[in-house]
């Protein structure tokens, strides 16, 4: 009997000292991520965490005014980012960690309307005038902002549509006009509107990818997180099946 007393306190003894381990080389990373993958990222974050120990403190937003912020001393240790653009100018300009970046998914445009069957499968509404309001990101600072300007001048829509164009500072915001009806349609990303687990609100035209430049997402350890293991650790999770699981089920390309 206390010969397996012994064993079982030995056992329990070996596994606090492991969490002890663990918990004492956790550490916390801060990441500024692109507005349309804020959602991917809170589900990834939790296995991230559970795999790891480590913690996510996060930002989102539009991926131009990051760059800015960063550029200005903001104390992100990791950029995920909405193109693959600004992770390597980061580099370039000395900002980023040279060969840490890389694409973690290829981004899909929606035309999307929070009314059911307003949007119509071949995106012919575009060209209806049926609206007043189109919202966009701003594609000074969103690439998901500048694929709509793609989409509406491949369509030869560009001047027709101007005078309806309600510019949002980002995607989240584009999705909130048009979420809160102040916009009839907007430019989106599927992530925003395609969430796993949930029903479908609205209607929306999965936008042919020939109509504008590949949305190549891509991540970058920023010099601030050289050193912390905790944002190498984010890096190498977000290549890992788990979180590719993740990022496919939210409609991203591979």
């Amino acid at each position: 009997m206390r010969t397996l007393r012994t064993r079982a306190l030995s056992a329990w003894i070996a596994t606090a000292g492991a969490a002890l381990s663990v918990n004492a080389s956790a550490a916390e990373v801060t990441a500024a991520v692109a507005a349309n993958f804020a959602g991917p990222l809170a589900k990834i974050g939790e296995g991230f965490t559970a795999s790891t120990g480590h913690t996510l403190r996060v930002s989102s937003g539009a991926t131009g005014k990051f760059y800015s912020q960063i550029v200005s001393g903001a104390p992100f240790e990791v950029l995920i980012a909405a193109d693959d653009e600004i992770p390597r100018k980061l580099i370039a300009e000395g900002h980023g960690v040279a060969g840490s970046n890389f694409t973690y998914g290829i981004g899909k445009l929606v035309l999307w309307s929070a009314q059911p069957g307003y949007v119509d499968d071949q995106g012919a509404v575009l060209a209806s005038g049926a609206y007043n309001h189109l919202a966009i990101a701003n594609p000074k600072l969103a690439p998901y902002g500048r694929a709509g300007v793609e989409v509406l001048k491949a369509r030869g829509l560009s001047e027709a549509v101007a005078p309806k164009l309600v510019t949002a500072e980002s995607i989240a915001q584009a999705y909130q006009f048009v979420a809160t009806g102040n916009a009839e349609l907007g430019f989106v990303a599927l992530s925003q509107v395609a969430t796993p687990g949930k029903p479908l609100t609205g209607s929306y035209w999965l936008v042919p990818p020939a109509l504008y430049g590949e949305i190549r997402q891509d991540v970058v350890l920023l010099k601030t997180g050289e050193k912390n293991p905790a944002a190498a650790a984010l890096l190498a999770y977000l290549k890992s099946p788990a979180a590719q699981a993740v990022i496919q089920s939210y409609g991203y390309g591979p």
